[in-house]
Parts: structure tokens; sequence; C-alpha cells
């Protein structure tokens, strides 16, 4: 069953609905006292942002050097290595933090995205009931919860089949929830791309940021993630915009970027598995967090069901930064009895020339 997790976006948790959405935050670093602290740290959000782990850890790195305790920097370690990969460095990062810091939600949700990937299902339950505890209005935590008791029913009417696998009302809700998921699928959304705040003796309550479509999954796979409200922080400003020299190049990739997504909604609608498969990218985060080839045969099996797909892409938006794109549409999706619409986002990366899906997070 494809899940979204809302990371904390990896992304994509938007697994659980993924995919880490990417809203990054640069906190309160214009007020601080230590300047090559805070230079270090809008440096490594940067080099994140362009997809340069390597640099961004270690700029990470050189920050903690200087204020070991600062919850801002750790976080975001936590979120680089969350995009490495290394999910275990993570976890471990992520869980000193919630001993530290005890007051922060965006931690416990990026636990629960992690441990979903990890299909530790139980550990992200009791990690995202810790963080609506520390902020009851923390929707993502709450959206993320709904997925991790979705797919811990999937599991239960699975074992339900292995004793008794003639059970008819266990067959019919099991493959319901997996429709259901599996067209609107997104990773968990983690608060991967928004660092808390600089945390203080007394932190003030993170406020309801809207989420930017993330991260448990639906209909189709799409890895997601949402990006997480950042406790008295701000958003990070964008990126000075260049001169006319700049602009051509921004407005060919937008046009490459847009014809992907509809090259994608195509290739799906008319069930060409192998151009759909494509256009996925060799990182994609999937949204259980499952090996590619697992996923890619249940994307191929439930593509190759008998029943007509239709899938429509409305209302497109594409920003491009670099190397790295973000398309946000409304998608509709019909196959049998099966009707859907949801939101979409999905980030690209250009390899080799090519446009690639890496995350895909979904909200209705």
């Amino acid at each position: 069953m494809a899940e979204k997790y809302n990371i904390m976006t990896p992304r994509r948790l938007p697994v659980l609905s993924h995919t880490l959405t990417a809203l990054l935050c640069a906190g309160t670093l214009a007020l601080s006292p230590f300047p090559a602290w805070a230079d270090n740290v809008q440096e490594a959000t940067r080099l994140m942002k362009q997809g340069q782990l390597g640099p961004a850890l270690e700029k990470t790195e050189q920050a903690l050097a200087t204020k070991p305790k600062d919850a801002q920097a750790r976080f975001l370690k936590g979120l680089i290595l969350t995009e490495m990969g290394k999910q275990n460095d993570a976890i471990a990062v992520f869980t000193k933090l919630t001993e530290d810091y005890p007051e922060l939600p965006e931690p416990y949700n990026n636990l629960a995205v992690l441990y979903a990937q990890q299909r530790q299902f139980e550990k992200a339950k009791n990690a995202l009931e810790m963080a609506i505890r520390t902020h009851p209005s923390y929707a993502t935590a709450h959206e993320n919860l709904g997925d991790i008791y979705a797919r811990m029913a999937s599991q239960a009417y699975d074992k339900a089949l292995q004793i008794d696998s003639s059970n008819a009302s266990a067959q019919s809700k099991l493959a319901m929830i997996r429709d259901l998921m599996s067209v609107s699928a997104r990773p968990t959304t983690l608060a991967a791309r928004s660092a808390p705040a600089k945390a203080s003796a007394n932190p003030a309550p993170a406020p309801a940021a809207k989420a930017e479509v993330t991260p448990v999954a639906k209909p189709e796979p799409t890895q997601v993630a949402k990006t997480e409200p950042a406790p008295v922080a701000k958003a990070e400003p964008a990126a000075p915009v260049s001169p006319a020299s700049d602009s051509k190049p921004a407005a060919e990739g937008k046009a490459e970027v847009e014809k992907a997504v509809r090259d994608w909604a195509a290739a799906w609608s008319r069930k060409d598995v192998k151009a759909y498969l494509a256009a996925y990218g060799r990182d994609f985060q999937t949204p259980g967090g499952e090996a590619r080839d697992t996923w890619e045969a249940e994307r191929t099996r439930r593509i190759n069901k008998p029943e007509p797909i239709q899938v429509g892409v409305d209302n497109l938006q594409v920003t491009v930064e670099g190397d790295r794109a973000t398309a946000k549409f409304r998608q509709s999706y019909k196959s049998g009895k099966l009707k859907t619409a949801a939101s979409k986002t999905m980030v690209f990366v250009k390899r080799d020339g090519h446009w690639l899906i890496q995350q895909e997070r979904v909200a209705n």
C-alpha cells in the first residue's frame, strides 16, 4: 500500500506523507549575538536547498562548534542527515532534541516520519502523540497520525487474511484502504524543511502555519512532505532575483518542468508504466520508505489493472531555483468507480538535462 507521510518532506516525511514541504526557516539569525554561528546556519540552509548536503552538514557542524546546544542548528543537522539517507543518525539527533527541548513539537514529528520509513509504526504513533501533546494545533502531526493509523489498520487486515484468506470483510476493507491511499500517497509530513526557532527558557507555541501541500498516502503514490510550522521562526527570504540574464534560464526551466508534469500525467493515463516510472529520479523518496523495486512492482500492478485511468492536472504552478523545482497543481484521478481530486506538490531535480520527480506530496 502506498503511503504518505508528512516529514518533517524525507519528504516527504510529508511519507509518512515523506516527503520532507520545503519551507526553510531562518529563525532569529539576524538578532543572534554569534555572527559566525548565524552565517554558518544561513549558509548550511542555502546549501541544503541546493542539494549540496555534504558542505551543508560541514557548515552545520561549524555552527554547532560555536553553540553546541543550539536547537536550530541541531534541527538543521537532523534534516540534512535525513536528506542524506542517514536515518539512524537523524533519529539520534531528533531524539536528543526531544530530550533537551521537550517543548518543541517538530523533532517529535520528524522522528515519527523516520520511524514510519523503517516501518516502526508504534514508535511513530507514540512520537506523534507527543508532538500533539506539546502543540495541540499542530495540523501536520494530526494528519500524520491518521496516516499511521491507516497503515496499522492495513497490517491488521493483512494479518486477518493470513489467518483466514476467505474473510470477505477483511478483503473489502483492505482493498478500500489500499485504493484510497495509493491514489493520493504522500510521504509522512516531516517538519523536515522547517527548522525550530532558537529555543528559549519559555518558548512561544508554534504558530499554526499553513502546510505546503504535503506529507500519509492516499490515491496514487505521491511522496510528500508538508512543511511544518516553526515556532517563533521567520521564513527564510527568497533568494534575490538576478538580473535579466537569469530570467531566460528560469523561464525555460519552468516550461520544462510543466512539460514533465503533463508528460507524467499522460503516461499514467495511457497506462505506459515504463514512461511513468521513468519520470521518477533514482533518489525518489518512496511513500512508505520501501525499497524502490517493491514500490515499482506495486505501482505496475495497480496501473495495469483492467480499468481505464484518467489523470488530470489543473492550476499548475511551477517555481524553479537552480536545479530544483517545485510544481503545485490540482490532480484529478478516475479509475473504475474510484474518483478523487487532491492538491499535489512535486519536487523535481535536474539530472543529465532531465527534470525528475524526487518527492510527491498530496493534500485533500
